[in-house]
């Protein structure tokens, strides 16, 4: 059975773009995804990536129309400058830590409904509410986003350490188990092909 370790960051509107599409060919091709949830400012800094406020303009200019064209492409709703933006992930990270570890509901529903709140509801995902409120939606027990708080701020700084180590620069970031690795929304569809034996 194939595997996929997914690293990603909940602050990034690419990993929102992707939709469920990454749970989708997991399901076609009979993969397991290991959620990966990792501090990518952090890294980006030890990387010396500039952060996305000291970017050129030309390239916050180009990143505003990018956005822009994959919501629309992708039918995902996407407001380019939301409300709070960037806010703390760690809490919500944590959360989706303790659900994957506690099992019984839908991980990739959790994982995209806090990009949602983000991203198309203006929520605030370092907010206990929001946070419970995607975790019951996806089925889970909203108590986890307190139950698993130290078991899941532990995995976090594990998950960033093996990010660095395993060739991470950024999010969405998919490696599978024969190590090829795919960077962005944008290519999972090499990865469905890479899968299905095709490249």
């Amino acid at each position: 059975m194939a595997r996929i370790d997914y690293f990603f960051s909940l602050l990034s509107p690419y990993t929102y773009l992707a939709g469920t599409r990454l749970e989708e060919i997991a399901a076609r091709h009979g993969a397991v995804v290991d959620y990966r949830p990792f501090d990518l400012l952090t890294l980006a800094a030890r990387l010396g990536a500039p952060r996305p406020e000291d970017r050129p303009q030309g390239r916050k200019d180009y990143r505003l129309q990018d956005l822009r064209r994959i919501g629309r492409r992708t039918g995902l709703p996407i407001n380019l400058r939301p409300m709070f933006w960037p806010t703390n992930p760690a809490p919500a990270a944590y959360a989706v830590i303790a659900a994957q570890a506690a099992g019984g509901g839908d991980l990739g529903a959790l994982v995209h409904s806090l990009l949602r709140a983000s991203w198309a509801e203006e929520k605030d995902i370092a907010e206990d509410a929001v946070i419970n409120a995607c975790l019951e939606a996806a089925g889970f027990d909203p108590a986890l986003s307190f139950t698993g708080m130290l078991s899941g701020a532990e995995a976090y700084a594990a998950n960033l350490e093996e990010a660095h180590a395993r060739g991470v620069f950024g999010s969405p970031f998919y490696l599978t188990d024969s190590d090829e690795r795919f960077w962005g929304q944008d290519r999972l569809d090499d990865l469905d092909l890479h899968l299905s034996g095709r490249l």
